[in-house]
C-alpha cells in the first residue's frame, strides 16, 4: 500500500480542519449532510454524464495505482536484466525459463515475465518489441483516461459548490425576515457547499490526478528499461554492455524530465 499517499491526504485535511479549529470553529459546524449531497452527488452525476460507462471502469486501475506501492523501479529493472544476462550468456536463453515462469521464488514484474517467455519461446525480437509496446501503451491510455475523470471532477466540484451556495442563499433570501443571528448563521451553513466543492477538488480529485500521472509516467520509463534490457539479453549482448545501455537509458530518461 501507498502510504506516502495515504499520509499525504490526512496531512492536507488535518491542516484545512485544525486551522479552521485554531479560528475559534467546530468541526461539527462543518458536517452538514445538504451540501455534501450536492457537492459530491453533483460532481458525480456531471462526471458520470461526460464520460461513457467503460471509461469510468476502468477508474479500478487508477486507485489501484494510487493505493498499492510499485517497488519495482528502473535500478531494479537494471540490476535484474543485468542478472538474467548473465544467467542466459553462461547458460543459454533456456536456462530463463523458470524466471518467465515465476518458479525461482521472485517477484517479477508481470511485462517482464511475459517478455522472457517470448524470448525463451524463440520470438523474433521486433514482434517481442510490439507485443510489449502495445501492452505498455494500453495501460497507459488507461491511466490517462482515469487522469481525465478525475480532473474533470476537479472542475465540477468547485461549480457544484457555488451552486449549494446559491441554493443557500436564495432560500436565505426568501427569509429575510428571520433573527439576525439565525440569519448569519445559515449564511455560513450556505458557504460550507464552496468549502466542500474547493477542498475536494484541491485535496482529492486534482492531487490524485496528478499522482496517477506521475506513477503512470513512472511505470513506461521502467517499461521502456524492460524491453530495450530483453530484446540486448535476446541478441546476446555482454552484460556489461547491457547495464550500460540502460543506465544510459535511464540517464536520458532522467534529462527530459519523464520522473
Amino acid at each position: 500500500m501507498d502510504i506516502g499517499a495515504i499520509i499525504a491526504l490526512a496531512i492536507g485535511f488535518a491542516s484545512v480542519l485544525l486551522g479552521y479549529v485554531m479560528e475559534g470553529g467546530t468541526v461539527g459546524a462543518l458536517l452538514q449532510k445538504t451540501s455534501a449531497i450536492i457537492v459530491i452527488g453533483g460532481t458525480i452525476g456531471a462526471t458520470a454524464l461526460t464520460f461513457p460507462l467503460s471509461e469510468l471502469k476502468k477508474l479500478f486501475y487508477g486507485f489501484k495505482l494510487i493505493i498499492i506501492e510499485h517497488n519495482y523501479n528502473e535500478v531494479d529493472v537494471i540490476l535484474e536484466i543485468a542478472e538474467l544476462s548473465e544467467k542466459a550468456r553462461k547458460n543459454g536463453l533456456l536456462s530463463l525459463e523458470q524466471y518467465a515462469q515465476g518458479s525461482d521464488g521472485k517477484s517479477v514484474n508481470s511485462l517482464l515475465k511475459k517478455g522472457l517467455a517470448l524470448v525463451v519461446d524463440g520470438v523474433e525480437g521486433d514482434v517481442i518489441k510490439d507485443i510489449l509496446k502495445r501492452e505498455s501503451d494500453l495501460k497507459f491510455r488507461i491511466y490517462e483516461s482515469n487522469i481525465k475523470i478525475l480532473e474533470a471532477a476537479g472542475g465540477f466540484s468547485p461549480t457544484m459548490g457555488v451552486l449549494g451556495t446559491v441554493m443557500g442563499m436564495v432560500f436565505i433570501l426568501g427569509n429575510m425576515g428571520s433573527d439576525t443571528k439565525e440569519l448569519a448563521h445559515s449564511i455560513a451553513v450556505a458557504f460550507i457547499a464552496t468549502m466542500y466543492g474547493v477542498g475536494l477538488a484541491n485535496l482529492v480529485y486534482l492531487p490524485l490526478a496528478g499522482r496517477v500521472r506521475s506513477k503512470a509516467e513512472r511505470e513506461v520509463s521502467v517499461n521502456e528499461l524492460i524491453i530495450e534490457g530483453l530484446l540486448s539479453i535476446q541478441a546476446g549482448e555482454n552484460p556489461r554492455i547491457i547495464k550500460e545501455k540502460l543506465n544510459l537509458q535511464l540517464l536520458e530518461q532522467l534529462n527530459k524530465g519523464k520522473f
